[in-house]
């Protein structure tokens, strides 16, 4: 009978590409799921042309990712065990003792539209309900949706600078408070921020773009067999999604279960004080601006060394994830676009003595 029920969901929910038939992209696709696994780096700022399957890659994310338990009917997605993602009316109740209803759910995916106001992002709160009533009448916006899931801003470099504040404030924190005539409202707002961007429509103000954890650059793949690969995939894809799906079931079970132990044994991954140190001496070099690069950089290759099943950092996983922690804070020539990270690998090189690939 759960079969049947599980399969009847399956069957009414829309069909997703899966992740692991994504060709190609790797840059990108490593730094949404360490991302994922350490939702602290600080999300991901993506910019490629268009057409390279920015959009695909992340909703094919967000399915690979395993449910989540939360609070029945609750619209902030509350966790039934963790006060830091509980709403204040679900935290009260556990403390008084009351039993909450739990249910499983996919991790929630939000688009957010271009033309997005505040007051939607961040909800509001109906004052005359609340002078009249006395309670805090508070419509939830984008942000409470997006709690413990993934907000993906389509064309973040053409959102309003103050709105891309807003976003990345509460990806900071984990939280939202919405502020109106003396009344507060707060809720948990933790989520894996991804914007993405063509970088012919402009970059970010760098203030912005350093808040990003990681900067991916995607191209349009150039091999003419590699194209036909992923043109005949999506072929296949649109004819029958269910067969296509059922044809990565195993690799997308494979992937997701490995991401599960990522998530739960990273409190254990160490990173020696000498490659600590030899991090902030990268940063240095590069004149990076803050400790923000630093910071990441240690998250990220911890993350990558829980996604590969270990403790330990290594030299290569550092080396791996630097470019996507740096490339964005670099100083640049006002002329110069980001590059593809040679200026950080060329310095990653020289500071840890490693052989420079020909």
């Amino acid at each position: 009978m759960v079969a049947t029920v599980e399969a009847a969901k399956l069957q009414n929910r829309r069909p997703v590409f899966p992740f692991t038939a994504i060709v190609g992209q790797e840059e990108m696709k490593l730094a949404l799921l360490l991302n994922v696994i350490d939702p602290k780096i600080g999300g991901v700022m993506i910019m490629g042309d268009r057409g390279t399957g920015k959009s695909t890659t992340i909703r094919a994310l967000a399915d690979l990712l395993p449910e989540i338990e939360v609070v029945e009917n609750d619209p902030y997605n509350s966790s039934p065990t963790d006060f830091d993602l509980m709403g204040e009316e679900v935290r009260e109740k556990i403390l008084r003792g009351e039993t909450v209803p739990v249910t499983r759910k996919k991790v929630p995916m939000v688009d957010l539209p271009l033309g997005a106001t505040e007051d939607r992002v961040c909800g509001t709160i109906d004052i005359e309900k609340a002078l009249t009533e006395g309670v805090k009448a508070f419509e939830p916006g984008l942000l409470a949706k997006a709690n413990r899931g993934i907000l993906y801003v389509d064309e973040v470099n053409l959102l309003d600078d103050h709105l891309v504040d807003v976003l990345l404030d509460s990806a900071a924190s984990g939280w939202n408070t919405v502020e109106r005539e003396g009344i507060s409202v707060r809720h948990p707002a933790r989520f894996v921020l991804v914007g993405s961007g063509n970088p012919e429509e402009g970059e970010l103000r760098p203030q912005l773009l350093d808040r990003f954890g990681m900067h991916a650059e995607i191209k349009t793949v150039k091999d003419p067999q590699l194209r036909v690969q992923i043109v005949e995939q999506r072929i296949e894809f649109d004819r029958d999604p269910q067969a296509f799906i059922a044809k990565y079931q195993d690799k997308q079970e494979a992937l997701q279960r490995r991401i599960v132990e990522a998530q739960r044994i990273l409190p254990q991954v160490n990173i020696d004080y000498e490659l600590r140190l030899k991090i902030s001496e990268v940063c240095a070099e590069l004149d990076i601006d803050g400790l923000r690069g630093d910071i990441v950089t240690n998250r990220a290759a911890k993350a990558l060394a829980a996604f590969e099943g270990r403790t330990e950092v290594t030299v290569e996983d550092i080396r791996r994830v630097m470019p996507l922690c740096l490339r964005h804070r670099l100083r640049k020539d006002p002329l110069e676009t980001i590059d593809s990270g040679y200026k950080v690998e060329k310095s990653v090189n020289r500071v840890f003595g490693l052989e420079v690939n020909s």
